[in-house]
């Protein structure tokens, strides 16, 4: 079975993860029977090792990692994939895999102008 770790950045405000758990929820409605478990990088104690966990408590057997991030900064050359390889050591029953950064978009341009347009 096939499962998605979300990987935000964190925050010291809480509420910020509320906010990644609401879009997680409308990509869970477009994937239906989609396995979802969101993690962030600091400040929360869903952390990535966590969400592995929670993925493998489920049966999931490959794990895409999609990092909600724009940049291909630190946590996308370094701190990711090394938790990648961690968690792929702990878990080695389940391949792990991680998608590209948002980057350069045009869903992206378009949610900039529609918020000029607001």
């Amino acid at each position: 079975m096939k499962g998605i770790l979300v990987i935000a950045h964190g925050s010291r405000a809480k509420e910020t993860e509320a906010t990644l758990e609401a879009v997680l929820s409308m990509a869970k409605s477009k994937l239906p029977g989609t396995v979802m478990e969101c993690a962030f990088m600091e400040f929360s104690e869903r952390t990535v090792d966590k969400g592995v966990s929670a993925l493998a408590a489920k049966g999931v057997t490959e794990i895409k990692i999609v990092p909600y991030f724009l940049f291909m900064g630190i946590h996308m050359k370094e701190d990711i994939p090394n938790m990648v390889v961690e968690c792929a050591q702990k878990y080695p029953g389940i391949t792990i895999t991680m998608t590209e950064p948002f980057g350069v978009d045009e869903r992206l341009a378009d949610i900039i102008v529609d918020r000029i347009n607001r």
